[in-house]
C-alpha cells in the first residue's frame, strides 16, 4: 500500500492512545477522590497543588451552575464529537500521524470526561495551578488532553495551510 493510501486500521491503532488517556485520567482522578476531600488542597509546590472539585459544567467550569440537563448534553455532544474524530482518523492518510494523535488526545478527554458525567453527574477535577491569590480553574488528565489535542490540530491546520498557501519556487 501506499502511505497516502487512507486505513482504518491504521487510524484505529492511534485508539491505543485514546485508551491510555482514558486509563491515566481515571486512574488519577480515582486516587484524588479516594485520597482527598471535597475543595481540600494539598500543595505540591508553589504554583501548584492538588485540590479535589466537582465540575457540573464544561471546560474551567463554565455552566457549573446550570439546571442539571448540561450533563447529558454535553455528555451527547461529547459522544458525537469523539464518533465524528473516529470516524475522520478512518479517513486520513496513513502518514498523517499529527493529526491521528490530535484526534486521539481529543477523543480520549472527551470519553474520560464522559465517563465522569455518566457515573458522577459531574467531572473530577483535581489540578490547580495559581499565581499569587489568581487561580486558574481546576482540571485534571482528560481536560488537559483535550486541551494538547485542540492546540496539535491548530498547529498542524497552521502549518499545512501556510505551506499551502507557499509561492512556488522553480530551481533553475
Amino acid at each position: 500500500m501506499h502511505s497516502s493510501d487512507r486505513s482504518g486500521i491504521s487510524a484505529l491503532r492511534w485508539l491505543g492512545v485514546t485508551a491510555i488517556i482514558v486509563a491515566l485520567d481515571q486512574w488519577t482522578k480515582a486516587i484524588a477522590t479516594a485520597s482527598m476531600k471535597l475543595h481540600e488542597s494539598i500543595e505540591v509546590f508553589t504554583g501548584f497543588q492538588w485540590t479535589l472539585a466537582h465540575n457540573y459544567g464544561v471546560a474551567f467550569s463554565i455552566l457549573n451552575d446550570g439546571e442539571g440537563l448540561q450533563r447529558y448534553a454535553l455528555s451527547a455532544f461529547a459522544l458525537i464529537v469523539a464518533g465524528v474524530f473516529t470516524w475522520m482518523m478512518t479517513r486520513l492518510p496513513r502518514n498523517d500521524g499529527a493529526t491521528k494523535l490530535a484526534f486521539s488526545l481529543v477523543i480520549g478527554g472527551a470519553l474520560g470526561n464522559v465517563i465522569d458525567r455518566i457515573r458522577f453527574g459531574y467531572v473530577v477535577d483535581f489540578i490547580d495551578v495559581y499565581w499569587k491569590s489568581s487561580h486558574f480553574p481546576a482540571f485534571n488528565i482528560a481536560d488537559s488532553s483535550i486541551c494538547v489535542g485542540a492546540a496539535v490540530l491548530l498547529i498542524w491546520g497552521w502549518k499545512h495551510e501556510r505551506n499551502a498557501n507557499a509561492p512556488l519556487v522553480l530551481k533553475d
